[in-house]
């Protein structure tokens, strides 16, 4: 099937010579034109690139020729169309992080299609409504957390996210709802991890007298705030802080940083190695 848009390959595996070459050569022979690439090899010798490219193939050809010119099965290649991806977004009752995403959707910034905000309670539904995108709630009260989470995935059922946010979404999730979207689930965290992981950060960093605040988007996984880190950033305090002023601050912090982690994800410029992030 042939398709003129403009596409992301993305390749890792055991590093070896010539790798750039050959995979440049296939898209050079089926007349591709590469509009950007990055490459990085780890210390332990594993090999990844992202090469953003256009023109008109066919993708299954693109693809055995790739297969049969790099035939070691420790190397695979997944193949994206340049689009947006389409995101559920979870909330719980503060505003600043799905605010910063609404508005960067409605200006055409945000590189996804947010189908539907999904929240345990109703207090971000009037917000929502003045974006026009459908809104959930699905309460949490008298229910246990895996019939709460089963209601939740019912109504991720109607939409077929590719992506979930948790835009301070402030409910652990179990093993079982994480394992249906592997590495697909973003959590923004208000803290620097791993500093200061679990509830109260601020508490916490104030009473550690810190002198720098942060925030750290990362891929849920079944530890608690210990998956892969995708961003992060700081904002310098002292003592003058109190834990309040801390919060205050870090909300800045926190909806940049969550922006910039979506755009890697939704741009395919994250590589999952073991509990790492690769960016490129």
């Amino acid at each position: 099937m042939e398709d003129s848009r403009k596409h992301i390959l993305l390749m890792d595996g055991p590093d070896d010579k010539g790798l750039i070459y050959h995979v440049t050569g296939v898209l050079f022979r089926h007349s591709l034109n590469i509009i950007h690439n990055d490459e990085y090899v780890s210390p332990s010798g594993q090999f990844f690139m992202r090469t953003e490219f256009e023109g008109t193939f066919d993708t299954a050809s693109l693809l055995n020729e790739l297969k049969a010119t790099l035939p070691d099965p420790g190397i695979t290649f997944r193949l994206n169309p340049k689009r947006k991806k389409n995101i559920v977004v979870l909330v719980t009752k503060e505003h600043h992080c799905l605010g910063e995403l609404l508005i960067r959707y409605a200006f055409d910034e945000l590189d996804a299609t947010i189908l539907a905000v999904v929240s345990n309670y109703n207090i971000l539904q009037p917000l929502v409504s003045k974006f026009g995108i459908p809104f959930h709630y699905v309460s949490h009260e008298d229910k246990t957390r895996e019939e709460h989470e089963e209601a939740i995935l019912r109504t991720l059922a109607i939409y077929e996210p590719e992506f979930l946010v948790l835009a301070k979404y402030m409910r652990v999730l179990t093993a079982g709802f994480v394992n249906k979207f592997p590495n697909r689930i973003i959590n923004i965290h208000h803290s620097f991890l791993p500093a200061f992981i679990g509830a109260n950060p601020y508490r916490q960093a104030y009473e550690r007298g810190v002198k720098i605040i942060g925030a750290t988007a990362h891929f849920v996984n079944n530890d608690l705030d210990e998956g892969p880190i995708i961003a992060q950033n700081v904002k310098d305090v002292d003592h003058r802080h109190t834990a309040a002023d801390m919060a205050t601050e870090g909300k800045d912090v926190e909806k940049i940083v969550l922006s910039q982690a979506l755009k890697l994800v939704f741009n395919d410029r994250v590589f999952i190695a073991g509990n790492r992030a690769i960016v490129l």
